[in-house]
C-alpha cells in the first residue's frame, strides 16, 4: 500500500524529530531505505524544500537548517508538537497510520480497538459546519429509549473516548445540545444557512469540562484527589485533566489537585479507579461518591 502525501510529510517530521538534527544526506539515506515510502527513488532537495512549507501549512512546524557545516536540519518550534491542537492530532494520527502500514507483515499480532459507527456522519457534519448549513437528524436517546427529529445548527465537534460528538443549537428554541454521532439514525443536509453565533466559543463552552458534559450548573471548582502509589504513576503519564497538579508525593500515595466541573462523567471516572482513588475535596463530591459506593454495596450485598 503506497503512502500518500500527508504520510510522507509525517515521516519527514518524525525522522527529523527522532534525530533532533540531521543532514539532508542522512535523511535521504533513511528515505531510500524505506522502499514502501520512497519507491526506491531519491528524495530531491527541491522536493524536500517544497515539503518543508507543506509541513508548516499542515502541522504548523517550522523546519530550519544550521547556518554552518554540517548544515543539519531541525524542528525550530518542537514544543508545538506537544500541544492539543488539530494539527498535532493529525500528526499523531498519521504517525500511527505510518507505523501500521509499515507493519503489515505482523498484522495478526496487532490488536486494535473497534471505533463506533459515528464516523459515518462526521464528514457530512464537518461539511455542514464549513457551509454554515442547518442539518436534520433523527436521534436515539438512551434515557427515553426513543427516536426524535432535530433541526440544528452544527456549531462544533468534539472527540472523547473514541466517540465523536456535535454541539447543535436547536431551532427554534435556541438551546445548545450535545449529540453523540453513533446515536444518529438518519442525517439530511438542509438547504437553509445560518450565521455562526458570535456568542458561541467552543473552548469556552467546554471550559473546565472533564469530558463531554458541559453542565453550566456545576461550577468550576478545586477538586483534590488522593491516588495510590501505583495509580499515581498512571496519572502522571496520562493526566485526568489539563489542570492536574501533583501537590504531594509520598512512598504510599500522591495528592492531585484539579480545577474543573466535577460532573457525572468525572464522577464515573473516579469510580472507575475504585479503591485506588479517594476524593478529599470538595466535601459534597466526597459525599456524592460515598453515596454511590454505598448504593453499589447494597446491590451486591443482597442475600439470595
Amino acid at each position: 500500500m503506497a503512502l500518500n502525501q500527508t504520510n510522507k510529510l509525517v515521516w519527514i517530521v518524525e525522522t527529523i524529530y527522532k534525530a533532533r538534527k540531521i543532514t539532508f544526506e542522512e535523511l535521504n539515506h533513511q528515505w531510500m531505505y524505506n522502499v514502501d515510502l520512497s519507491g526506491g527513488e531519491e528524495l530531491l532537495k527541491r522536493t524536500f524544500h517544497k515539503w518543508k512549507w507543506n509541513i508548516f501549512d499542515t502541522f504548523g512546524l517550522m523546519i530550519e537548517c544550521e547556518k554552518s557545516a554540517p548544515y543539519r536540519y531541525y524542528i525550530d518550534n518542537v514544543d508545538d508538537m506537544k500541544n492539543g491542537g488539530v494539527e498535532n492530532w493529525i500528526l499523531c494520527t498519521y504517525s500511527v497510520s505510518n507505523a501500521l502500514i509499515e507493519s503489515k507483515s505482523i498484522k495478526d499480532r496487532i490488536l486494535l480497538e473497534g471505533v463506533p459507527s459515528g464516523k459515518e456522519y462526521l464528514e457530512p457534519i464537518l461539511d455542514a459546519m464549513k457551509k454554515n448549513r442547518f442539518i436534520h437528524i433523527t436521534y436515539y436517546n438512551y434515557w427515553r429509549d426513543d427516536l426524535r427529529e432535530h433541526y440544528i445548527m452544527p456549531l462544533c465537534v468534539k472527540l472523547f473516548r473514541q466517540r465523536w460528538y456535535v454541539v447543535g443549537r436547536q431551532w427554534p428554541s435556541g438551546n445548545d445540545t450535545i449529540y453523540c454521532l453513533d446515536r444518529i439514525r438518519s442525517f439530511r443536509l438542509s438547504s437553509h444557512t445560518f450565521e455562526y453565533p458570535k456568542d458561541f466559543i467552543p473552548q469556552e463552552y467546554f471550559d473546565g469540562c472533564f469530558g463531554i458534559i458541559a453542565d453550566k450548573g456545576c461550577d468550576i471548582q478545586k477538586v483534590i484527589l488522593k491516588a495510590s502509589l501505583g495509580q499515581a504513576n498512571y496519572l502522571r503519564d496520562l493526566p485526568l485533566h489539563e489542570s492536574q497538579i501533583e501537590t504531594e508525593r509520598t512512598e504510599e500515595y500522591s495528592i492531585f489537585e484539579y480545577r474543573l466541573r466535577p460532573t457525572f462523567d468525572f464522577q464515573q471516572e473516579i469510580l472507575w479507579n475504585g479503591e485506588d482513588m479517594e476524593v478529599l475535596e470538595p466535601l459534597w463530591l466526597r459525599e456524592e461518591i460515598a453515596g454511590k459506593i454505598k448504593r453499589m454495596w447494597n446491590i451486591y450485598n443482597k442475600e439470595e
